[in-house]
């Protein structure tokens, strides 16, 4: 079965600057879910990672991954992120972690466009990084 999405990096685009695609080719006909923004919230509600930048990183991916597979979705149905950081000083370590994290969870070493904003807070103050998703849906035709 051919993948519901494509990602591109077409001749004549500035090269990228991070671990992104410039645009995702998406099927017609394609199923599309709106991931809200998945914060550092623990399986009780409570915030992970006060003040830790690592742990938050690693609580939105695994609270991201655990709506992904609820719907019948997995990282290669990404479509595009939208990644919020509280400190710019934070983008260096969002960088590394990501490198090490999306080889693990996507099939490909290309990997979905995404941009990256900092902000001057988030819901909570607690809160240091935020990631919503567009996902191509489990129930995507392939034409």
């Amino acid at each position: 079965m051919p993948p519901k999405v494509t990602y591109a990096n077409p001749d004549g685009a500035c090269e990228a600057q991070g671990l992104y695609s410039h645009l995702t080719v998406v099927p017609s006909g394609t199923d599309l879910m709106f991931v809200a923004g998945q914060l550092a919230v623990g399986e009780h509600g409570e915030v992970v990672g006060v003040g830790d930048f690592r742990a938050q990183f690693a609580q939105v991916h695994k609270n991201l991954g655990d709506v992904l597979r609820a719907m019948g979705a997995d990282w290669n149905d990404v479509i595009q992120f939208r990644t919020y950081l509280v400190h710019s000083q934070d983008i260096p370590t969002f960088m590394e972690l990501r490198a090490a994290l999306f080889p693990k969870l996507f099939t490909t070493s290309v990997f979905p466009p995404n941009t990256l904003l900092t902000v001057d807070r988030l819901v909570k103050e607690e809160f240091l990084f935020e990631v919503e998703a567009v996902v191509a849906g489990p129930g995507s035709s392939s034409a």
